[in-house]
């Protein structure tokens, strides 16, 4: 800080708007020792499962074992997306599993029972969504019930409603192309590696532009230095991903080739995108925050509340109805299981585990996709491993667990801090 003091009064804004890697990296740190871990604690863990399960299975990091990992978890993770705008307002959705599965029959109903289109099926599978969130919210806003009891009551219900869309047990088999692509399908590797081009000079882009903005207007800015580390490491990290996805994973490529970016990633880019826009640049998303951080506050200071609420519930059901379309895409089919079993607690995991506050006001959509990734891991490096469902259950249930602690710790750290 004396160096600051004695540069002149133009050197000391400059100095104060661009500090330099070593400046940020501190910064950072007092923001982890005051709470404010962000995806710190999921990565971490992510790093040290990934590490584990490679020394104990050199299998784990096998092109093919490399793209299941995005298929095994991506219904998951895009349920996860929808359930952070639930967590972020303080709320809970019991029933975004089931919601998923609802929403999956609709969709087979309409492609194999009715014959219509693959995007008539969609279409219906997503308005089914919206509208069971639009149900859901109102409830928990208009009559005041808490959404703990009312999403525990659809969670059943919902699970009888698949029963009868499915005739009471009959498996639904899904046969259109284009559905059964999103899960089962790749990109050709030209269009992966223009992909992974686009994505990195997106994200320079928007590095950049944030920058200028943000000295412009007198605030503290990313030095071009720590821009350009970050830039680095998403293209090295990315361009290995796209290279492991582009080899070749079929034991027999004479007779079909299997290599190419899974086509549901550039899917879940989307969503992250979109939604991460939402909460990040948009009034909606700052309210979203605000009323999970207080909601008296956020309503005295004329936030529709109530909106928020049963907005965030339609969007949650909405992303569940989108996980239950790539549930049924990877299956090919519809049953009574789709979206029960252990799919309600994996996404809620995921969210939580990727740094999602169960408190409300804290999260990122990010969250979702890293959690997804944790719970992946785990469940693949696992089943490679031949440990049976008793020892998935309660190694994820452990994480979960920890990530909650963590979460509870970091809280009380960030108000003794202040920073609550």
């Amino acid at each position: 800080m004396s160096k600051v003091k004695e540069l002149p009064g133009e050197a000391v804004a400059t100095a104060v708007r661009s500090p330099s890697i070593a400046h940020s990296a501190r910064a950072y740190t007092e923001r982890v020792r005051a709470g404010d871990m962000g995806a710190l604690p999921a990565v971490l863990g992510l790093l040290v499962l990934c590490t584990a399960f490679a020394l104990a299975r050199p299998a784990f990091l096998t092109a093919i074992n490399f793209a299941n990992l995005f298929t095994q978890g991506a219904a998951i993770t895009v349920i996860a997306m929808g359930l952070v705008f639930v967590l972020l307002i303080g709320e809970i959705d019991l029933s975004a599993g089931f919601t998923s599965g609802v929403c999956a029959a609709v969709l087979a109903v309409t492609l194999t029972n009715m014959g219509l289109p693959w995007y008539v099926g969609v279409l219906a599978a997503i308005v089914t969504g919206a509208v069971i969130g639009t149900v859901l919210g109102a409830i928990v806003a208009k009559v005041g019930i808490p959404s703990f009891v009312v999403t525990l009551a659809a969670f059943l219900a919902f699970q009888g409603l698949v029963l009868v869309l499915v005739n009471e047990g009959t498996n639904i088999s899904i046969n259109d192309p284009v559905i059964k692509a999103v899960a089962q399908r790749n990109l050709p590797p030209a269009l992966g590696w223009a992909l992974y081009a686009a994505c990195v000079l997106a994200y320079a882009g928007l590095q950049v532009v944030r920058a200028r903005k943000r000295a412009a207007r007198g605030l503290v800015a990313d030095p071009p230095s720590l821009i350009a580390t970050r830039v680095g490491a998403l293209a090295v990290l990315a361009g290995g991903a796209v290279y492991a996805l582009n080899l070749e994973r079929s034991f027999n490529p004479a007779f079909a080739s299997l290599k190419g970016v899974p086509i549901v990633v550039p899917v879940i880019l989307a969503l992250l995108v979109v939604w991460t826009f939402v909460l990040r640049r948009t009034a909606f998303g700052r309210h979203v925050y605000a009323v999970g951080g207080n909601a008296e506050a956020a309503r005295r200071a004329g936030i529709a509340v109530d909106r928020i609420r049963v907005s965030a519930f339609v969007i949650c059901s909405a992303m569940a109805a989108v996980g239950g379309i790539v549930a049924a895409s990877r299956a090919s089919s519809v049953d009574p299981n789709t979206g029960g079993s252990s799919v309600l607690l994996y996404a809620v995991g995921a969210a939580v585990i990727g740094g999602t506050s169960l408190f409300g006001g804290k999260g990122r959509v990010l969250d979702a996709v890293l959690g997804g990734a944790v719970i992946a891991v785990i469940d693949n490096g696992m089943a490679l491993m031949q440990y049976g469902s008793s020892v998935k259950y309660l190694v994820t249930g452990f994480v979960l667990l920890l990530a909650a602690g963590v979460d509870a710790l970091a809280r009380k750290r960030a108000a003794a801090a202040g920073l609550r």
